[in-house]
């Protein structure tokens, strides 16, 4: 049987794309087709500022003219002048349980990125770091929330055939607003009665300022963390207008100190439930259904994306509890407003302080993604 990869530039059609993800995935129960629309725009140069600083492709997969599979090669100028380790990207990594498609999948991949100077391919990374990122490896049997991706259990198994090496391994975390442990509602009362903090929840009509002021707490307190690059002005624009339509502004909030914000905790409605049966379609009803779905009937779960604190302030023991406190505001904001549970994604696996500080609160990992990598090979 002949099997052919294509590439498809940005800018052009992704339907192949986006059909060769519904192919991999048609017999998945757990699987939630994105909107199209929204994926399409990610690919398109004109759209996504990530083209700004960044160059990416796509392949297809095709045996015997049936889809059996699909991936893309990107590489971040943005990471490649913090880091200077020649290192691109593969991402969206869909097949099907085939050892060749996978090799010429990666192949192809590998081999734009050889030809662009690259000496080491890592992934699933899709297009950047601060996109999708990581092969779920456990927890297959659980929907992907909002902005997380998913895998068939075989791809684990195909990577490893293809001579990659995991790098690095990220915990998603799930956890009951209503289970709040003693400890951690002390720290919140205590946080409660210092006059100098105040909590501030974002707002829509001031979500640019709002997004920058974020931005600046999360590059200081994510900084040292392992393949971190700052988001751009540009991305910075497109995620504030891409939020305005589904930020539950409850659930998203400042802490300041003296008025200025040292404490960020973001968390998203996890849209995945209301879109689960659109087949990634907005038109013509998809889109009433969503809007009903999450502002009338409300929707259970919601994604926290987001929490931390300046490094400043994790020297002063006056604000150790912070991050705890913070942690209990959200269950409760969430609580009020009819959530039931939450997912944190992601944390780091080698993480420790930060993972026993979710074990603590009540957080149980329930999935977990990893990413791989591999030199690149081909001498262009």
């Amino acid at each position: 049987m002949s099997l052919r990869v294509v590439e498809h530039a940005p800018g052009a059609s992704v339907r192949p794309f986006l059909e060769a993800g519904r192919a991999v995935f048609a017999t998945d129960p757990a699987y939630i087709p994105p909107l199209r629309r929204e994926l399409a725009d990610r690919f398109h140069p004109a759209k996504n500022p990530f083209f700004e600083h960044g160059e990416a492709t796509t392949f297809v997969a095709a045996r015997d003219g049936r889809l059996v599979g699909r991936c893309t090669a990107s590489i971040d100028h943005a990471h490649l002048a913090r880091y200077e380790d020649a290192t691109g990207f593969f991402g969206f990594f869909d097949t099907v349980d085939d050892d060749e498609v996978a090799r010429a999948l990666l192949d192809a991949a590998e081999r734009w990125l050889a030809a662009r100077g690259m000496k080491t391919m890592r992934g699933p990374i899709a297009l950047s770091i601060n996109e999708e990122a990581g092969l779920l490896v456990e927890g297959f049997e659980h929907p992907p929330v909002v902005m997380m991706p998913h895998s068939r259990p075989h791809q684990a198994r195909l990577l490893e055939r293809a001579d990659l090496a995991p790098v690095k391994d990220l915990i998603a975390w799930r956890y009951d607003v209503h289970e709040i442990p003693k400890r951690a509602l002390d720290a919140w009362e205590a946080m409660r009665s210092m006059p100098e903090l105040t909590v501030r929840s974002f707002r829509k009509r001031t979500l640019h300022e709002d997004m920058r002021a974020m931005m600046d707490v999360f590059n200081d307190a994510w900084s040292d963390n392992w393949g971190f690059v700052p988001a751009t002005d540009a991305e910075l624009a497109k995620v504030a207008e891409d939020l305005a339509l589904i930020l539950d502004e409850d659930i998203a909030f400042f802490v300041e100190l003296d008025g200025r914000p040292v404490g960020i905790c973001v968390a998203l409605p996890n849209l995945n439930e209301a879109i689960a049966d659109l087949d990634g379609e907005l038109f013509p009803l998809g889109l009433l259904k969503l809007l009903w779905r999450a502002k009338v009937r409300g929707l259970s779960g919601a994604r926290l994306i987001a929490l931390g604190i300046r490094k400043e302030l994790r020297s002063i023991k006056r604000y150790g509890p912070l991050s705890a406190a913070m942690y209990v505001e959200l269950a409760k904001r969430g609580v009020k407003k009819g959530y039931a549970w939450a997912e944190l994604s992601w944390t780091l696996d080698d993480n420790a302080a930060v993972n026993v500080a979710i074990r603590r609160m009540g957080g149980k990992a329930y999935k977990r993604y990893r990413i791989y990598e591999r030199p690149v090979a081909f001498d262009m």
